[in-house]
């Protein structure tokens, strides 16, 4: 089984010349993987989220080249494709695969989430994203609110936006 470094090198390849999306990737990564251990989810789970973690926003490119845009639904049709590809090619388990590509396929759908590894990857990648897009106050608190689930991401949220 490969390595979760193996496919962040790898995705720093595909996002080669943009590095904002690939700090974006690596901080969502890094919050997923943090969130997950201190929730005590399992390893075989942590693998899957921080593997999903990674890929999350791998179809981006491909949206802008077809759509000119590249919106959250957008992404989540194009994206499961692509990180098939790329986890087939690097090895991963089918079992893994099929996980990751359904979490990289809903991971901007906050409701019926499925399974911590689903909830956990929606906070982190909101938590980047808030801190990003330079969110309001009144934008944070809602998703605080609505949003997050875990302890973890919850107490994330406060410390980083001081709610």
């Amino acid at each position: 089984m490969p390595e979760i470094s193996q496919l962040l090198g790898a995705m720093i390849t595909y996002y080669k010349g943009d590095p904002q999306r690939i700090q974006h990737f690596i901080k969502v990564h890094d919050l997923a993987r943090t969130i997950g251990i201190l929730e005590g989810i399992d390893n075989d789970a942590l693998f899957i989220l921080e593997a999903a973690a990674a890929v999350h926003d791998i179809g981006i490119h491909i949206c802008e080249l077809k759509y000119g845009k590249c919106d959250e639904k957008l992404q989540e049709r194009e994206g499961p494709d692509l990180a098939m590809d790329m986890l087939s090619a690097l090895g991963f388990e089918e079992k893994v695969i099929e996980r990751v590509c359904w979490l990289v396929g809903h991971h901007h759908t906050y409701r019926r989430v499925d399974g911590w590894d689903h909830q956990i990857l929606i906070e982190a990648d909101l938590l980047v994203n808030l801190y990003e897009e330079n969110a309001s106050r009144e934008d944070i608190s809602y998703a605080y609110e609505n949003v997050f689930a875990t302890e973890t991401g919850k107490f994330f949220c406060k410390k980083m936006f001081d709610l």
